[in-house]
């Protein structure tokens, strides 16, 4: 990246240099409003095989609120903040007692062992005026390959942003192909990679099946064979695990059949428990990182000390993740009068599903998450993104996601959406590329 030192003959930049940094970076999300997503050139990133020539226009027809129109800007400090609490996190999962922990309640699917580590850790953030806070961890987290191409797409929309537009972003779609060579190298060693199959419940019917085509290109461009199919497809004879009769080597896994439990998912299972194909994300995967009642452990400065974790990776933990709790029915008449400063979550769902706000709990729906297997988090409100949107200034709510593989940051990109969770049904909103303002810290 370029330092800030070396930008500092714009008056803008300099101002992001010196200035108060909170400051700055809400200035720039109410006040830049202009279009950067250069359409012509968004095409031309998704429409790079020729058998996808109208893939954005299925897009636009079918998922109309995908993308966001402008980018989204974040301190660049509160991104090195959010990349070592990854790092802490990574810290703490890898270490026989975390394991034992957490394991011991998980599936048994997830205490079959694995070296490899699971693909597309998804670190999902609330920017507060003291920085980035944790909110969940995803295993199969979707969005990669689609934010790459919205980040090649973006244009500076005016003279002010030009600098920051020309930072560098790396090669995040290398990043993710090395991911997966490097999952299989961790199991097969050198034994030749030449099939991958993308497996997703009716991927046709999936919201992010142009991320699943995106995903079958990068794997055909580097020489291997790849299918998108449901997991009913698979079948497992002889040891092997197949489609149309062929051998798959590799499954990239998008299923939210966390556990591999579900009938359609019976070949996966016994590949997975035979080791005959390499699954990730995998069971062993979820229970480690992305079941949600994992939180209350991340950040239970107690716990952290009976690992062994060491003073300042605990502080990042602790500070970083709200509070985090798991509900018990006897904590009911504390939880309900505090409801309004809690976000109540189930332990092992995905994609919002049966979560709410407590400022929006009824007693009947709230007698279900006791009865039920949920967290309860210290609110944290995100932070907003004004666009001009049909002309009119309007006001987004906003959160960061964080891909990352065996505690390395590979990319970030915003999420811009209406609503108490993060959709893509709002217009205007959707994915939006991340730029990083390189400002000073408050007091510094």
């Amino acid at each position: 990246m370029t330092a800030p030192s070396a930008l500092a003959t714009d008056p803008l930049i300099r101002a992001i240099a010196e200035g108060d940094c909170e400051d700055i970076v809400e200035r720039m999300n109410r006040g830049c409003q202009c279009v950067s997503l250069d359409h012509a050139r968004l095409k031309a990133e998704l429409e790079r095989d020729p058998r996808d020539g109208a893939l954005l226009a299925t897009i636009n027809a079918t998922r109309p609120h995908l993308f966001a129109d402008s980018v989204a800007f974040v301190a660049e400090r509160h991104l090195d903040a959010a990349a070592s609490l990854v790092e802490a996190v990574e810290c703490v999962i890898k270490l026989p007692g975390w394991q034992s922990a957490v394991l011991s309640h998980a599936p048994a699917t997830a205490r079959i062992p694995c070296a490899a580590s699971g693909v597309f850790l998804g670190f999902d953030f609330h920017l507060g005026a003291d920085g980035p806070r944790l909110i969940e961890i995803n295993t199969n987290a979707g969005g990669g390959l689609l934010n790459v191409a919205l980040a090649r797409a973006q244009r500076a929309c005016c003279a002010e942003v030009v600098p920051l537009a020309a930072r560098g972003l790396g090669d995040p779609e290398r990043a993710f192909f090395e991911m997966f060579v490097s999952e299989w190298r961790a199991v097969r060693g050198d034994a030749p990679l030449r099939t991958v199959a993308i497996v997703d419940r009716d991927p046709q019917s999936q919201y992010l099946l142009p991320e699943f085509l995106l995903f079958q290109r990068l794997f055909e461009r580097h020489g291997l064979k790849a299918w998108i199919c449901d997991p009913a497809a698979l079948q497992f004879v002889d040891g092997r695990l197949l489609l149309d009769g062929e051998e798959v080597d590799l499954v990239y896994n998008r299923l939210t059949d966390f556990s591999l439990d579900e009938p359609a998912s019976a070949a996966l299972a016994v590949a997975w428990q035979s080791q005959a194909a390499l699954i990730t994300p995998h069971p062993r995967a979820h229970a480690l990182y992305a079941d949600k009642g994992n939180l209350a452990l991340l950040c239970d400065d107690e716990f952290l000390q009976s690992l062994g974790i060491d003073a300042t990776t605990r502080s990042i933990l602790v500070q970083g993740i709200p509070r985090t709790v798991r509900v018990r029915a006897e904590d009911g008449d504390s939880l309900w009068k505090n409801r309004r400063d809690l976000f109540f979550k189930p332990a092992t769902g995905y994609g919002s599903r049966a979560a709410y706000r407590g400022d929006k709990l009824t007693r009947s729906v709230f007698a279900n998450i006791l009865a039920g297997d949920y967290i309860a988090q210290a609110l944290v409100p995100p932070s907003a993104r004004r666009l001009s949107i049909e002309g009119v200034a309007t006001d987004l709510k906003m959160d960061l996601r964080i891909y990352a593989y065996r505690g390395t940051v590979q990319l970030a990109a915003a999420r811009l959406y209406r609503g108490q969770t993060t959709n893509f049904r709002t217009p205007g909103g959707g994915f939006a590329t991340v730029v990083a303002l390189p400002c000073a810290q408050r007091g510094a």
